[in-house]
């Protein structure tokens, strides 16, 4: 038994060495550069696509593209806890849960009406309403695996990291044109920019208090990864893109079940703020590694090959979501407005 671990880590461990060099050249140079680290491990996975023909690297590829993933999201729950989100306020809360459906309803009927797949829809519209790349790499793993959905899942990718970066540096100045105040602009902000670290500094370009209300806002969409997840699992349970084999898929993922106990830990104060931070650096890291193997499976021709219409389902879902929660601040004075 010890003997076949061990010659089955041997096998990965090539793959998963790529994976992580891939990650640290992101990392470098997200930190002396400036830019989004993701859309950097992505881009660099692209360029090594040659690699994936190796035998000797598909199947580490594999392993960080599908295990290191679901291993980075769960981690993303120790970040999270009940008081946080009950903080919030039940009005707040009601309104940015009701964007997130409603994203996720546009997202496929977009699809619908451009002749895509619904799975597609979902996609585009849990990654956007959701936390963008993270959301994607979840949801993909749980939806039906075919080629096509690996090449949507990575343009998906890209597609929210460009237009969490721009929303970054577009929002705030919108919610200072707006004239809104500290508190409803953090509401505005963490409840349309697609990425956590872009919701942070949007927040702090407009002051410690709307940076604060937009990461605790972000962080309640983080956790309604969970339950989406969970509710996609279910409708696509029996679907035979999903199964393996004559594996019985589960009704709760392994790796939502850690997202709930971290969250449940962390709430009753378990785990200690280093300890929180801990794992919130190493999702981020499994996560880069997860978009470095995306590359890595994925070419440029095959991305193209797409068209346009997904671009489209992207930027209509990211104008959707900003016009919703920015009107809903408006109306109902979310945050002091």
């Amino acid at each position: 038994m010890l003997k076949d671990r061990r010659d089955e880590l041997i096998t990965l461990l090539p793959g998963i060495m790529v994976c992580v060099v891939i990650a640290l050249a992101a990392t470098f140079l997200s930190e002396h550069y400036g830019g989004p680290q993701l859309l950097y491990a992505l881009l660099i996975g692209l360029s090594f696509h040659f690699l994936i023909t190796h035998p000797g690297i598909r199947n580490g590829v594999d392993f960080c593209g599908r295990t290191v993933l679901r291993c980075g999201v769960a981690l993303l729950g120790a970040r999270i806890t009940v008081d946080q989100i009950s903080g919030l306020g039940i009005q707040t809360a009601i309104v940015v849960t009701m964007a997130l459906v409603a994203t996720i309803g546009f997202g496929m009927l977009m699809a619908h009406w451009l002749k895509r797949p619904a799975a597609e829809g979902l996609l585009s519209g849990g990654a956007v309403a959701i936390c963008g790349a993270s959301a994607a790499l979840a949801i993909s793993s749980v939806l039906p695996q075919s080629r096509e959905n690996e090449r949507f899942t990575l343009l998906v990718v890209v597609g929210v990291t460009v237009m969490s970066t721009m929303a970054m540096v577009i929002y705030p100045f919108t919610a200072l044109l707006m004239a809104l105040a500290p508190q409803s602009a953090g509401i505005f902000l963490g409840g349309t920019i697609h990425d956590v670290a872009q919701v942070v500094a949007a927040g702090m370009m407009l002051g410690p208090q709307a940076g604060d209300t937009a990461t605790v806002v972000k962080l309640f969409r983080v956790i309604l990864l969970m339950p989406v997840v969970m509710i996609i699992v279910i409708a696509y349970r029996h679907d035979p893109g999903v199964a393996l084999s004559n594996e019985r898929v589960a009704l709760i993922p392994g790796f939502l079940l850690v997202f709930i106990v971290l969250v449940l830990l962390a709430s009753v104060g378990m785990i200690q703020p280093p300890l929180a931070k801990l794992a919130g650096e190493t999702s981020r890291g499994f996560l880069v590694c997860a978009i470095a193997a995306s590359g890595i499976k994925t070419s440029f021709e095959d991305l193209v090959k797409l068209g346009w219409q997904p671009v489209s389902m992207l930027v209509a879902e990211t104008l959707f979501i900003a016009g919703l929660v920015l009107a809903a601040v408006l109306v109902f004075g979310l945050g002091g407005t």
